[in-house]
């Protein structure tokens, strides 16, 4: 990497409010490609991911939203915000009184975007960067995963782990917009909200959201 990413985030992000969570603030992008070829040239690598975690997608902010408007659902638990991107789902839950919060991304970037949104919002956030898919997670009691059903091998792995963890015992919250691949038969509809978002990542300006309980 050419630069500090910290200084990276900063220079080609803002602080902007999510529309559908305006209480949090985040250092969020406005121009997907042009980010996207910043952070390939960056790390001097083509072909990397889309920068995920400079944006506030619809299952994300759904999720966040159910999560600060039903605090029960994590409060004084072990949470693991899967997939974290940004890390508006972990930071919510820590807002709603999680005991514990852990963001998880494989995405290089997504560490230090987090750090500093978490430090902004003065939210208390550990971080996991190895890929969690398949594992057993040990001592945490809910799991959030936000717009994760969008890539079909990504679902077949994802199913059977979730069922995996329902088994143990962890309730596993998922936010989506409608993605193709989302199992519907596996899943419980818990709210549904109207989720403005942009045209710049999606194809409407606003997304239905609903998030579901995995139930197996």
């Amino acid at each position: 990497m050419k630069t500090d990413p910290v200084a990276f985030i900063l220079a080609n992000t803002s602080l902007i409010r999510p529309p559908h969570v305006p209480e949090i603030e985040l250092h969020l992008a406005s121009e997907v490609h042009e980010l996207w070829q910043k952070t390939e040239a960056e790390l001097e690598e083509i072909g990397l991911p889309p920068p995920f975690w400079a944006f506030a997608w619809a299952g994300g902010q759904g999720l966040a939203r159910y999560v600060l408007d039903h605090p029960a659902s994590v409060a004084g638990k072990r949470v693991l915000d899967f997939a974290s991107g940004s890390g508006l789902v972990a930071i919510a839950a820590a807002r709603a009184g999680a005991s514990e919060v852990t963001a998880a991304d494989i995405d290089p970037w997504t560490e230090h975007a987090i750090r500093l949104n978490a430090g902004h919002n003065r939210a208390e956030i550990s971080f996991r960067g190895e890929d969690l898919v398949g594992t057993e997670l040990g001592e945490i009691d809910v799991v959030l995963a936000g717009d994760v059903f969008y890539d079909r091998g990504f679902a077949d792995l994802l199913i059977p782990w979730f069922a995996q963890l329902k088994a143990a015992g962890i309730t596993v919250l998922c936010g989506d917009p409608g993605r193709y691949y989302l199992p519907k038969e596996r899943m419980r509809p818990l709210a549904t909200y109207e989720v403005p978002v942009t045209r710049v990542l999606e194809d409407s300006e606003v997304k239905r959201t609903t998030v579901w309980s995995f139930e197996g």
